[in-house]
């Protein structure tokens, strides 16, 4: 059973070598295109592995989702916003490789609670979803997480994922979640990240 939260220490065995390879991608402002802040490289990293680790220990085999960002590498530093702020990941499951050096780790993951609805997430069943006054999930997705993405006082805190150097987190990706603020002011002192959207083979 997929769990809806995992974290992994230490998972890569060549956790420099792939920080190298992330802040040799192209990170051009003019690629930008989504709501996210900071800017997204242009081109994936190889996570292959990944995928065959996280397949291993989720005992399904996991791939690429299609349409998403997944293998991409995130860069954000102090005081870039973005134009959305908490919201869901559309794939079968989400994963989030911590890559900033541990002298420079700050914030995390953080995940959340809608205050009115009292929703942690998008109903994994339809008696779920019936039961929380929506007919259908794309209308919760506008009415609660679209319509309330950037109004903090709409949402409870219920878990902060700490950044780690190296540290891998899995998590349901219909959990209501957002990233933690950018910090530094180069690429090597930022928040880097490796973003994984996966799909059930």
């Amino acid at each position: 059973m997929r769990p809806d939260f995992l974290i992994i220490d230490d998972f890569l065995s060549n956790p420099l070598d792939v920080r190298k390879q992330a802040l040799q991608l192209d990170y051009d402002p003019a690629l930008k295109k989504g709501n996210y802040p900071g800017l997204l490289s242009a081109s994936p990293l190889g996570v292959e592995p990944i995928e065959q680790t996280v397949s291993e220990v989720m005992g399904i085999d996991l791939v690429n989702a299609p349409g998403t960002s997944h293998g991409h590498c995130r860069l954000t530093l102090a005081g870039e916003k973005g134009r959305s702020g908490v919201h869901v990941d559309p794939c079968y499951y989400s994963g989030i490789l911590y890559l900033s050096l541990p002298e420079h780790c700050r914030g995390g993951t953080d995940f959340f609670r809608h205050r009115r609805t009292g929703l942690e997430a998008v109903p994994a069943t339809t008696t779920k979803l019936m039961a929380s006054g929506y007919s259908d999930p794309n209308l919760l997705i506008e009415d609660v997480v679209n319509k309330d993405t950037k109004q903090p006082s709409k949402w409870e805190r219920t878990l902060r994922a700490p950044m780690r150097f190296n540290r891998l987190i899995l998590f349901n990706p219909w959990m209501f979640h957002n990233s933690g603020p950018g910090f530094g002011r180069t690429p090597e002192t930022g928040r880097l990240v490796c973003l994984l959207f996966f799909a059930a083979k």
